[in-house]
């Protein structure tokens, strides 16, 4: 018996018991189906990332400077004069930085209060007018961005997000005026809305210069800044120069944390790897349930078909052609459940596509949940693996079986 013989046996065995086929590859359909579905999630979430950080900018360089050395070097410090001056000492390296103040307070606009509203204090660098995009991916959307004189001359004007627009102004905020922890702040500029535009949201900001924060804190330190290098690749040499300055002032890599956009996306993609070769580890569990179904299945179908296997061997069958069949009925099975997992899974992908979508408000242009060839192939080739691997021992008694006790069998 060819290959193509058997391989016409093992549908028509499929065919005529389908509920036993059926659960007998649940366990391979399952396994099947979550290894496309994390792969597919998993391949989606890189890309949505890569996006992200594609629109923030690559040559992102976070600075968090804590000061807190021992002994002389405690009094020790940077200011963001020292940056800047960083800055212009390395042009082809460094093209801007904005200190980055965090402040606390009460926002009010009349008789209205907006406790949940972010405020932040940075510099005119802070903005990409050719991009139209801030640091933290922001766009503007009327209005215009904090320049160098509102920084230079601490003027009390401020840039405020879609949710304080719609909510305090009406959509009308350009020229108007709200106070911050009691110190009135004009509005010159107003954000495209990026998230829900809803209280505490990423739309409920305000940003002004950064010593006017510093001001409202009553603190006259800056401990965070955002450099931009002049390109993703000068983005590595540019980190190595901050680094450089901040451990000549304080002689203690301790006291300073220094990320670029790059390494952060790397060190994402790795958890990201990571936690997605686990969760596969976990879906290969379905894989070897099924296999033992698979296995077990075939050992039923051999004492079944004892008769059979007697009378093919009394005619001439060697062992070979019996291990043959067998095991082609097992990889049959288990590939037929390998091709219904991964039409489930590419379908499930496509409906979680559409709930994260949803959820993350990210539109068509967000996150995409991607099944992708290799994926595909190695599940499907795993899952006949399985099959041939379990089907085995079945298929070896089978072969085994001596042709006047099969005969006999009843």
């Amino acid at each position: 018996m060819n290959f193509g013989q058997s391989f016409r046996l093992a549908i028509k065995s499929l065919r005529t018991s389908k509920m036993r086929a059926l659960l007998t590859m649940l366990g391979i359909i399952i396994g099947v189906a979550a290894v496309i579905i994390i792969t597919s999630l998993g391949n989606g979430m890189k890309n949505y990332m890569n996006k992200q950080f594609d629109q923030l900018g690559a040559n992102l360089i976070q600075v968090q400077v804590t000061g807190r050395g021992g002994g002389t070097m405690s009094s020790r410090s940077v200011d963001p004069a020292d940056m800047y001056a960083l800055v212009d000492k390395y042009p082809g390296y460094l093209s801007g930085v904005s200190p980055y103040v965090r402040t606390v307070g009460t926002v009010r606009h009349g008789s209205d209060e907006y406790t949940r509203t972010s405020t932040y204090g940075v510099s005119e660098f802070y903005y990409d007018a050719s991009r139209n995009q801030a640091m933290s991916g922001e766009k503007l959307e009327t209005g215009r961005f904090l320049t160098y004189i509102d920084v230079s001359r601490r003027q009390n004007v401020c840039v405020i997000g879609n949710y304080l627009a719609q909510e305090a102004f009406q959509g009308n905020a350009l020229g108007k005026t709200l106070t911050i922890q009691g110190s009135p702040f004009t509005v010159v500029g107003v954000l495209s809305e990026k998230a829900d535009s809803t209280a505490g949201s990423g739309d409920d900001v305000i940003f002004i210069p950064y010593e006017n924060a510093m001001t409202l804190n009553g603190s006259g330190s800056v401990n965070f800044y955002l450099f931009n290098s002049t390109s993703k690749d000068t983005s590595a040499s540019a980190k190595g120069i901050i680094e450089n300055k901040l451990f000549k002032v304080f002689q203690d890599k301790d006291t300073y944390f220094v990320m670029s956009s790059a390494e952060m996306l790397d060190a994402m993609n790795s958890m990201l790897n990571t936690l997605m070769a686990i969760l596969i580890l976990i879906a290969a569990i379905s894989l070897l349930v099924g296999g033992i179904g698979i296995m077990n299945i075939m050992l039923v179908s051999v004492t079944e078909r004892t008769r059979e296997i007697g009378v093919r061997k009394s005619l001439g069958a060697k062992r070979k052609d019996i291990r043959s069949q067998f095991i082609i009925e097992a990889g049959t099975t288990s590939a037929v459940g390998g091709v219904i997992g991964i039409v489930l899974g590419i379908i499930m992908a496509n409906i979680l596509t559409n709930v994260i979508a949803f959820v993350l408000k990210t539109g068509n242009d967000g996150f995409v949940a991607i099944p992708t060839l290799t994926g595909i192939a190695v599940s499907f080739g795993v899952s006949v693996g399985v099959g041939i691997l379990f089907g085995y021992l079945p298929a070896n008694k089978a072969a085994r079986l001596n042709p006047i006790d099969a005969l006999r069998y009843d």
